[in-house]
């Protein structure tokens, strides 16, 4: 049987349940104050982090949107799409990502074809 982690929250809260059990003077109550500031600062920084996780996937889906925007019904290269992005902040790395993403979810094709200089390379079009 796999035992569960215990996380920070965890802890804070079994701090926490165990000062409740004591007698309240000034020194517990000053660390229960303590124990539901961290708690208080654990859920403000999970918050944050599902904000910028939102923003991240907000504009992960643009960049998609826009590599999907240059896809045509002919297979095309990587090469091919970064060149028609024209975008020097695009890396060929966020390009194969997208693609991916956009073979994943249906939206297009992948295969294999070859160049001129006899290399096989992955070509993608619109689904």
């Amino acid at each position: 049987m796999e035992e569960k982690k215990l996380t920070k929250r965890d802890y804070y809260n079994e701090i926490l349940d165990i000062l409740k059990s004591t007698d309240l003077t000034d020194e517990t109550s000053a660390l229960v104050d303590f124990v539901n500031n961290q708690i208080d600062t654990l859920d403000k920084r999970a918050e944050k982090a599902k904000e910028r996780a939102a923003e991240k996937r907000a504009e992960g889906d643009e960049l998609r949107e826009t590599v999907k925007g240059v896809l045509t019904s002919d297979f095309q290269t990587v090469e091919d799409i970064l060149n028609a992005l024209d975008d020097e902040e695009i890396t060929k790395a966020k390009v194969i990502a997208r693609l991916t993403q956009l073979v994943t979810l249906g939206e297009a094709e992948k295969t294999d074809v070859k160049s001129d200089d006899g290399k096989t390379r992955k070509a993608y079009r619109l689904a």
